[in-house]
C-alpha cells in the first residue's frame, strides 16, 4: 500500500473553526434526526489513530463525519487513490483525505509515522477491516502506525441497533500484537452493523480456531 501524494499540508477544512461550528450546527441535527445518538467525549491527545468498525456500508463514513466534528483536531483518512480525480478530489483532499494505492504496500506505514512526527496534532482515520466483505482479520497496518509513531488508538464504533455513535477510551499498543488485536476487537462484539453479515466477529474466528 503506497500514499500517492505528498504528505504536506494542504489546506484544510479544519483551518477554518467557523466552518467546523457550522457543520456542527448542521450534521449533529441530522444524526439526531435520523435516530441516532453520539456519545463522544474528545481525547485530550493531540494525536492518534481512530478505528472505525464494523465498516459494512459506504453510509459508515458519512455517518462518522459528525464524529470527526466533535474531536477537536485535524483530521485525515485514506481512501483509495481511483476517487482522487477531478474536483472530488480536490474536496477530498479538503476535507483530510489522502489518496492511497493499496496496490503497493512499500513505505505505507513510515509515511504515515512521518506524517505524524510533522504534525502538531492529529487524528488518522482508519477503517481497519479493510473493505465492506466479510474477513476474519483486520489489517495491522493501523496497528503498526501508531506503535512506531508512538500515538494511541481510538476505537470508533457505529451500532446501528441501538443508533448509537461514540467512541471508547485510548488504547495505547503494547508491542504484543496478538493480544492487542485480540483487546482492540473484542468490544465491537457487542456492536450491531448495518450489515450484520458481513461482519466476522472475533468470538466466531476463535470458536473455528
Amino acid at each position: 500500500m503506497q500514499v500517492v501524494e505528498t504528505l504536506k499540508r494542504p489546506p484544510n477544512i479544519f483551518d477554518h473553526p467557523w466552518i467546523i461550528r457550522l457543520l456542527e450546527r448542521i450534521a449533529l441535527p441530522l444524526l439526531k434526526w435520523r435516530g441516532w445518538t453520539h456519545h463522544v467525549e474528545a481525547p485530550a491527545e493531540k494525536k492518534y489513530v481512530l478505528i472505525l468498525a464494523p465498516h459494512t456500508s459506504n453510509w459508515d463514513f458519512l455517518m462518522m463525519f459528525p464524529v470527526g466534528l466533535l474531536l477537536k483536531r485535524r483530521v485525515k483518512f485514506m481512501i483509495k487513490h481511483s476517487v482522487f480525480i477531478g474536483p472530488v478530489g480536490s474536496v477530498l483532499r479538503w476535507l483530510g483525505g489522502i489518496a492511497v494505492d493499496r496496490s503497493n504496500r512499500n513505505n505505507f506505514v513510515q509515511q504515515m509515522v512521518d506524517e505524524f512526527d510533522r504534525a502538531d496534532e492529529m487524528v488518522l482515520i482508519i477503517a481497519p477491516e479493510g473493505t465492506r466483505k466479510p474477513v476474519p482479520q483486520w489489517k495491522q497496518g493501523f496497528y503498526h502506525i501508531a506503535r512506531e509513531a508512538g500515538v494511541p488508538i481510538v476505537r470508533c464504533y457505529l451500532d446501528a441497533g441501538s443508533r448509537r455513535a461514540g467512541i471508547w477510551a485510548p488504547f495505547y499498543p503494547t508491542g504484543n500484537i496478538e493480544a492487542d488485536m485480540r483487546a482492540l476487537r473484542a468490544d465491537y462484539d457487542t456492536v450491531v452493523p448495518r450489515h450484520p453479515e458481513k461482519f466476522i466477529r472475533l468470538d466466531s474466528t476463535e470458536t473455528r480456531s
